[in-house]
């Protein structure tokens, strides 16, 4: 086995942790900032956290521009980040300036939410519109503050591609959700071969 502690160091090539909680959803966030900017986002520490109310969060590592836009607003949305909008996706995460629309920088159309004033990506097959329910900052075990912020939001409403539902159920394998693995440009996507059915024992 090999052992080592985070703070020495993990002594590989490349970090592990992240291959091992892998592959893991990417939050595509859109927001904007207070006077309207838009902003477009994925993050890779990013997963769904109850049922009722749905609520969704997302890690960020530094204070980014989403953190502050959703602190301002109290808004923002997730969008599926899948498989054909992989090259969008990544050109999203470029790192540019705060008056940077990454809509635009990535060609992306911006669409309408019912729910929230900010907007979702056109092109994404599933989105989420959220108001934010909790920004939490981390701490280590020892109580310090770390640079990284929590961000939770209440889903308060979901657009379906209706492609993406059959017979009632939604699609998973059809959205071909994009998630990120531990390497540098490590991606990967689902197939009907991977698929197994295992239901909760009784």
């Amino acid at each position: 086995m090999h052992f080592y502690k985070p703070k020495d160091g993990h002594g590989l090539a490349h970090d592990p942790f992240n291959a091992i909680i892998a592959p893991r959803p990417i939050g595509w966030i859109s927001s904007h900032s207070s006077d309207g900017t838009l902003n477009l986002a994925p993050y890779s520490f990013f997963n769904a956290f109850n049922y009722v109310p749905p609520i969704i969060g997302f890690s960020s590592v530094g204070r980014k521009d989403s953190v502050a836009n959703i602190e301002a607003t109290g808004e923002f949305v997730w969008n599926l980040a899948s498989e054909a909008l992989a090259e969008q996706m990544n050109l999203s995460c470029s790192a540019v300036g705060p008056e940077v629309d990454e809509f635009a920088l990535a060609g992306l159309a911006p669409a309408a939410s019912h729910e929230v004033a900010v907007p979702r990506v056109a092109e994404a097959q599933v989105a989420f519109e959220c108001r934010l329910s909790q920004l939490v900052q981390l701490k280590d075990s020892r109580g310090s503050d770390i640079e990284s912020w929590l961000v939770l939001g209440e889903v308060v409403g979901v657009h379906i591609d209706q492609r993406l539902i059959i017979d009632g159920i939604f699609d998973t394998v059809g959205a071909k959700p994009l998630t990120r693995g531990g390497g540098p440009g490590d991606y990967f996507t689902i197939s009907e071969a991977a698929r197994f059915d295992m239901r909760r024992p009784q």
